[in-house]
């Protein structure tokens, strides 16, 4: 029944029973949808699982397809119910759709963001540049990836914060998360000291980290001096580290090394200031 018919007519108990009966099927439309939604999601993302374990997809890869397929399927849901709230109201949906034609082509001067940002967001999941998990570098931020979706990719900041980037910003990616990761300390040590026994110092420490600490997966070794400072010599040391690893070694390398060359007593020089005091004759 079409409440919008011409010529239509009804009297209280006939209004008060139409309510109800829409109302009854707007309420059930609702449960369905309810239903549908968490069952729909945990069945993309058993099948995106099992597709991912036959085809041995790395996490990060799953996770991507994952979200993005959740998203999709969440769009299209959304779409199905209002055609379907629409046509229990008594709406017709053909004047909708041809008026939408019309509309759509007066707003597609405008939307010309939105249709950048769904091509550069194809672009992106095709070539696989960047993958949930990831650490990357884009459009002026730095974090690691949440969510890569068709109109905006999620960063999360270091410091906590979110950032939501339109796709068609993202016109380069360095991805810091793809292979082994570099972990690069350098350290000084004062001009007096001997360079050849604080190199044989690090290298110990260097070589006890490469056998002990399992985040390493090349090195590390103590390179040479990188630099002559004005109050010290400065030495490096280079190793290859599992990916988002090479924070938490680098840090750890400093310690040890502090506590070796304080062990040889071979200094760390500070700065550090000399007053002279000249006595009048």
């Amino acid at each position: 029944m079409n409440l919008f018919e011409e010529g239509f007519t009804f009297n209280a108990a006939e209004l008060s029973e139409i309510v109800i009966s829409v109302a009854l099927k707007i309420g059930l439309l609702i449960l369905v949808f309810a239903i549908i939604a968490p069952i729909g999601k945990k069945a993309i993302q058993g099948a995106i699982n099992k597709i991912s374990k036959s085809r041995k997809l790395p996490e990060s890869r799953t996770l991507t397809l994952s979200r993005l397929s959740v998203n999709i399927f969440s769009y299209v849901l959304m779409f199905v119910f209002s055609v379907m709230l629409l046509e229990m109201l008594g709406i017709p949906i053909g004047p909708l759709l041809a008026g939408a034609g019309i509309v759509g082509l007066a707003i597609g001067f405008g939307a010309q963001g939105l249709v950048s940002d769904i091509v550069t967001g194809f672009f992106i999941l095709i070539e696989r540049q960047v993958d949930v998990g990831d650490y990357v570098t884009t459009a002026g931020y730095d974090g690691v990836v949440e969510e890569v979706g068709l109109r905006t990719t999620k960063l999360r900041g270091f410091n906590g914060t979110l950032h939501y980037i339109p796709n068609r910003e993202i016109s380069g990616v360095s991805n810091h998360s793809r292979g082994n990761m570099q972990a690069i300390v350098d350290i000084g040590i004062a001009y007096d000291e001997n360079i050849d026994q604080a190199i044989t110092i690090l290298q110990r420490v260097c070589e006890d980290f490469e056998a002990n600490d399992e985040r390493m997966r090349e090195g590390p070794s103590v390179l040479g001096v990188q630099a002559l400072g004005s109050s010290d010599i400065v030495l490096r040391v280079l190793g290859k580290t599992e990916n988002m690893e090479q924070w938490g070694v680098e840090r750890d390398l400093k310690k040890a090394m502090k506590e070796a060359l304080d062990e040889a007593g071979i200094e760390i020089p500070f700065p550090h200031q000399v007053n002279i005091t000249k006595k009048d004759a």
